[in-house]
C-alpha cells in the first residue's frame, strides 16, 4: 500500500425488529406500513433490494451501471432479519451472501460481513449467561449463512460494558466497533485500540468517526456525494490518519433517505477513482494494523442514548420525537415485569429440563446450531436427552428450549426504544412473553397473573390504550386458542378448494381426515387433534366450528381466521358470490377488464336496491345481502347513497314488509326499529 494511501471503511448496521406472530411464525399485516403489507416488506422495497442493486447514473441521467454496494461496505445484518429475508426476499438475500463472497475474494480472505448477537438485546442489561447464549447463537447463525467464521461482531445499539467485551473475547471475536463517546481516549490515526479481557484474551476496538457518521445519517451528506467524498478524504489533507471509518444504520440508504443508496454508490464510485484511497473492511485493516495501545471503556454506554443504556429501562429523556410532551415512565415497569418473568421461566426451565436434558443450559447455548431446521432440532434434542428419545420427551424438551427463546427475544431493544407502550414494538415483546408463558406448562396461570399485576404500573401516553395490563389482556393474549383458529382456517380453506399450501399456516403441519384436523407444531412436534365442521349455507356467514376433547365448541367466521388462509378464503368467497349474484354480462365485463369487480358489484347493488320498488321477494332480499357481502369482502362498506335509497323505499312499505326486511336492513347498516 502507498505510504500516502488512506483506508476508508463504511459500516452499515442493518436491522429491523422481528415481526412474526410467535404463535403462527408469520408476519401479519401492519396498517402503518401501508401501502405495503408490513414494515419488513416496506423497508426491503425501499432499502435492502436497493442497496444490493444501486444505480450509478451517467451524465445524461441514464443508468451507467448497477452496483451491489455491500461488496464494498463493512456490514452486519440482524439474524432475525436475515431469516425473514431468506423466506420473503430470496433474491435480496442471495445478493447479500454474494456481496460477502466477492469482498472475501477482493480482500484476500477478509469478508465484509460481521456477526451480531442473535437478538437485538441491550447486552449490558443482560446476565452473563444470556450474553453468552446471544453471542453463541449469533455466531452459529452467521456460520450457517455465510459459510465461514466471523472475525467481528456488532453490538446492538453499540451498547457495551466490560462483561460484554469479555464474552466476545472469550468466544473468539477479534474486533467490535464503538462510537467516539464510548472510549475515554481515541486511538491514534483512526487505528484500533486494544481491550484487555480476562484470561489474557484481547479484543480490538475500532472507533468510528462521529461527526461524519452523524452528517450521513442526519445531516446533508446524503444529498451530495461529492461533499461526502471531500469530508472523508479531502484533497491535500495533512493529518496522519491511516483509517477513517463510519458507522450508520443500513436503513439510512433508501429508507431514511430516499435514493440514499444512489448517493452511497456515487460515493463508492468516487472513492474508487482516488489513488490515495483504499476501500476495505475492518478485518482486512486489522490484519495489517493490529492494535498497539490500550483503550479505556466508558461503560455502560451506547451509540443512541446519551445516558448510557437508560433508554432501555428508564424515562431518561431520549426519545424519537423530542419535541413532544410524551413520557416514557412505562419503560421501567415494562423491564421489571419482563425481568421477573425471565427469572421465573429460568426456574421452570431448570426444574423441568433437568429431568430431560443432560445439561439444560449447555443445551440452550448449543440450540442456535439447530434452531432453523425441523430435522436438526429433533436430532439435536435426541442427542441430549437423558431418557430414550420418545416423542413426549422430545416435544417437551423442545418446548422448554423454545420457551427460553421467548425469554431472550422478549428483551429485543425495540420494545423500549420508541415513545409509547402501545406501539408495535412493545406489543411484540409482550407477545413473546405471553408465548413463553404458554409454553411453561402448569406454571402458566401463576406466571400470567404475576406479569399482568406488574404491567399495571406501565401507563401508555394514550389514555384509551391504558396500562400494560390492559394491552396484554386486550391486544396481546389470544382471545381463543390459536390451534382452534388454525384448524378452522385450514378446514374452511379446504372446503373452498384450497391446496394444502394455500390453506396452511407456517407454524403447523396439518393432517386432515373426515371431520377432524391434527396440527403438528413444526418447532416442537406438539400434536393437537380437533374436530371441525364448516357451514357454508347461502345467506349466512361462512362459519367453522371447532371442538376439542373436554372443551365446548368454538365458532369462527372469516374475520377470526389467521391472515394467510383467510386471504384464500376471502378470494374463494368472492368468486362464489360473484358467480351467484352478478349477471353473466357483468362477469364478462369484469373478465374483459372493462369494469373492476368492485365497481361491478356496487352498480349491481344499486340496481338490486332500486328493484325493491317492484320486487320485495325473499330472492330479491337475498340478492341485496349477497352483493353487500361481496362488497365487504372487497374491503368496502355499503355506499351512502345506496343506504339512503333503501331507507326511502323501506319507509313507503307496509309495516309487515318492513318487518320482513329487518334482517336485510341490519345487513345494510341500520339499527333495529324501535
Amino acid at each position: 500500500m502507498s505510504a500516502h494511501q488512506r483506508s476508508v471503511v463504511i459500516h452499515g448496521h442493518f436491522y429491523q425488529p422481528p415481526r412474526e406472530n410467535p404463535w403462527l411464525d408469520e408476519v401479519e399485516a401492519e396498517a402503518s406500513a401501508a401501502p405495503f403489507h408490513d414494515w419488513n416488506e416496506r423497508i426491503e422495497r425501499e432499502c435492502y433490494r436497493a442497496v444490493v442493486a444501486a444505480r450509478v447514473l451517467a451524465p445524461d441521467g441514464r443508468i451507467a451501471r448497477i452496483v451491489n454496494t455491500l461488496a464494498w461496505l463493512s456490514f452486519d445484518i440482524g439474524p432475525t432479519l436475515l431469516g425473514w429475508l431468506e423466506r420473503a426476499a430470496p433474491d435480496t438475500y442471495a445478493a447479500i451472501l454474494a456481496a460477502d463472497r466477492r469482498s472475501t475474494e477482493r480482500l484476500g480472505g477478509y469478508g465484509n460481513a460481521i456477526a451480531m448477537p442473535y437478538h437485538h438485546t441491550i447486552l449490558p442489561l443482560s446476565s452473563r449467561r444470556d450474553k453468552v447464549t446471544e453471542v453463541r447463537w449469533g455466531l452459529a447463525d452467521f456460520r450457517r449463512r455465510f459459510g465461514r467464521a466471523p472475525q467481528g461482531m456488532w453490538l446492538p445499539e453499540a451498547a457495551v460494558d466490560h462483561e460484554t467485551l469479555d464474552v466476545l473475547a472469550h468466544e473468539g471475536i477479534a474486533f467490535t466497533i464503538l462510537g467516539p463517546t464510548q472510549v475515554e481516549r481515541l486511538p491514534a490515526g483512526g487505528r484500533p485500540g486494544r481491550y484487555r479481557a480476562t484470561g489474557g484474551r484481547e479484543l480490538a476496538v475500532f472507533v468510528y468517526d462521529g461527526p461524519i457518521s452523524h452528517d450521513v445519517a442526519f445531516g446533508p451528506l446524503m444529498r451530495d456525494a461529492a461533499a461526502w467524498l471531500e469530508r472523508l478524504v479531502p484533497r491535500g489533507a495533512s493529518d496522519d490518519r491511516s483509517l477513517i471509518s463510519l458507522a450508520t444504520d443500513g436503513e439510512t440508504y433508501g429508507h431514511h433517505h430516499r435514493f440514499g443508496e444512489m448517493a452511497l454508490a456515487a460515493l463508492l464510485d468516487g472513492l474508487a477513482r482516488r489513488p490515495d484511497v483504499r476501500v476495505e473492511n475492518y478485518a482486512s485493516f486489522l490484519a495489517r494494523h493490529p492494535p498497539t495501545e490500550d483503550i479505556t471503556l466508558v461503560a455502560p454506554s451506547s451509540w443512541s442514548c446519551a445516558h448510557g443504556v437508560e433508554r432501555w429501562r428508564a424515562d431518561c429523556g431520549c426519545k424519537v420525537a423530542p419535541d413532544t410532551s410524551t413520557q416514557q415512565r412505562w419503560r421501567a415497569p415494562l423491564r421489571e415485569a419482563l425481568e421477573w418473568l425471565a427469572h421465573e421461566l429460568a426456574l421452570v426451565f431448570e426444574a423441568d429440563a433437568s429431568e430431560l436434558l443432560q445439561d439444560p443450559w449447555a443445551a440452550r447455548d448449543a440450540y442456535g446450531n439447530a434452531m432453523h431446521a425441523e430435522p436438526e432440532r429433533s436430532r439435536f434434542v435426541d442427542g441430549r436427552l437423558t431418557h430414550p428419545a420418545d416423542h413426549a420427551h422430545r416435544t417437551r424438551a423442545l418446548e422448554l428450549l423454545e420457551m427460553q427463546r421467548d425469554a431472550l427475544r422478549m428483551f429485543t431493544s425495540c420494545g423500549w426504544f420508541f415513545d409509547d407502550l402501545a406501539g408495535l414494538e412493545p406489543l411484540q415483546v409482550l407477545r413473546y412473553a405471553a408465548h413463553g408463558i404458554e409454553l411453561s406448562g402448569p406454571a402458566a396461570d401463576r406466571l400470567e397473573a404475576g406479569i399482568v399485576e406488574r404491567l399495571a404500573a406501565a401507563v401508555s401516553n394514550d389514555a384509551q390504550a391504558g396500562t400494560g395490563r390492559d394491552l396484554y389482556l386486550r391486544r396481546v393474549k389470544p382471545a381463543t386458542p390459536v390451534t382452534a383458529r388454525v384448524a378452522a382456517a385450514y378446514a374452511a380453506a379446504r372446503a373452498l378448494g384450497a391446496s394444502h399450501d394455500e390453506a396452511s399456516v407456517a407454524a403447523y403441519e396439518v393432517h386432515a381426515d373426515d371431520g377432524g384436523v391434527t396440527l403438528v407444531h413444526r418447532r416442537t412436534g406438539r400434536r393437537t387433534s380437533l374436530r371441525v365442521a364448516v357451514d357454508r349455507r347461502e345467506g349466512a356467514p361462512l362459519t367453522a366450528t371447532v371442538t376439542a376433547d373436554g372443551a365446548g365448541p368454538l365458532a369462527f367466521t372469516v374475520d377470526h381466521l389467521p391472515e394467510r388462509p383467510r386471504r384464500f378464503v376471502v378470494r374463494a368467497l368472492r368468486a362464489v358470490l360473484a358467480e351467484r349474484w352478478l349477471s353473466p354480462e357483468e362477469r364478462a365485463a369484469v373478465a374483459r377488464g372493462e369494469q373492476g369487480l368492485e365497481d361491478a358489484t356496487r352498480v349491481a347493488l344499486e340496481r338490486a336496491v332500486a328493484a325493491l320498488e317492484q320486487d320485495v321477494s325473499d330472492e330479491a332480499a337475498a340478492r341485496i345481502a349477497g352483493l353487500a357481502d361481496l362488497l365487504e369482502l372487497l374491503g368496502r362498506w355499503v355506499p351512502f347513497d345506496i343506504q339512503t335509497r333503501f331507507d326511502r323505499l323501506r319507509q313507503t312499505m307496509p309495516a309487515d314488509r318492513r318487518r320482513a326486511l329487518a334482517a336485510l336492513a341490519h345487513r345494510l347498516g341500520f339499527a333495529p326499529d324501535a
